[in-house]
């Protein structure tokens, strides 16, 4: 049987919205209202590292349970 805690990830929140990605290199940010749409990692150090430099919030995000929990 499959461990879902191996698919959780890191997701960056913002005045609730989620970090999608970039436009082309340094284009602005792109939000989404949907945790589903987000860009998502495990590396803890690097969601650290933008999550501090964009003002977010880090969140741990399962998307097999669907649930989130701000670390």
């Amino acid at each position: 049987m499959t461990d879902i805690r191996r698919f959780t990830t890191i997701i960056i929140r913002r005045n609730g919205e989620y970090l999608v990605g970039r436009e082309l290199h340094d284009g602005p940010l792109k939000w989404s209202g949907s945790r589903w749409d987000a860009y998502r990692t495990r590396d803890r150090e690097k969601a650290r590292r933008i999550a501090r430099k964009i003002g977010g919030t880090m969140v741990l995000f399962n998307p097999i349970v669907g649930q989130e929990r701000i670390l």
